[in-house]
This record gives C-alpha cells, sequence and structure tokens, in this order.
C-alpha cells in the first residue's frame, strides 16, 4: 500500500526510526517487538492502526532478508517491466 494512501494519520504511523530499527535488528523475542511496536503507537490508533504497522514492519523485514540473500531485481529491469 502507497503511503500516500494511509492518509496523515497512517503516514504518522509509518513514520522510520527507533521501533523499525529494533523490529529488524533483533533475531529472537518476535512477541515482544510486537508488543514495543503496538506500545509507540499514538493513544488515538485503532487496531488496524496496528495491524498496518505490524504488516509494513514485516514487509520491510522480509525485504531485507531478501536483500541480505541476494535476492534483489536490478533498477533496469523494474523500470523495463513497469515501462514496457
Amino acid at each position: 500500500m502507497p503511503i500516500k494512501a494511509l492518509g496523515r494519520r497512517g503516514r504518522d504511523l509509518l513514520e522510520p526510526g527507533r521501533v523499525v530499527s529494533s523490529w529488524v535488528m533483533a533475531s529472537s523475542g518476535l512477541k515482544q517487538k510486537m508488543v514495543e511496536t503496538v506500545e509507540h503507537l499514538p493513544e488515538s490508533a485503532t487496531v488496524e492502526d496496528a495491524i498496518e504497522r505490524l504488516y509494513f514492519l514485516a514487509k520491510v523485514e522480509r525485504g531485507l532478508e531478501q536483500s541480505a540473500a541476494g535476492d534483489t531485481i536490478a533498477h533496469e529491469d523494474i523500470k523495463k517491466r513497469f515501462l514496457g
């Protein structure tokens, strides 16, 4: 989901920083990382906000793992796919 589509409140939930880095740097304690992520949400956050945040962080972690494993696509190949 594009960040713009989340609206102002959604973008605030996706700001980079301490939660992202603690999520991807630690390799154990998934439940604890999830609790910390939810605790860092604003008081006005909804259940949907929490789910979106956790999903976003899981995708970031997966992408970093894929990149570290060399499972990437060259920029030129992506341009060809999307620009014809």
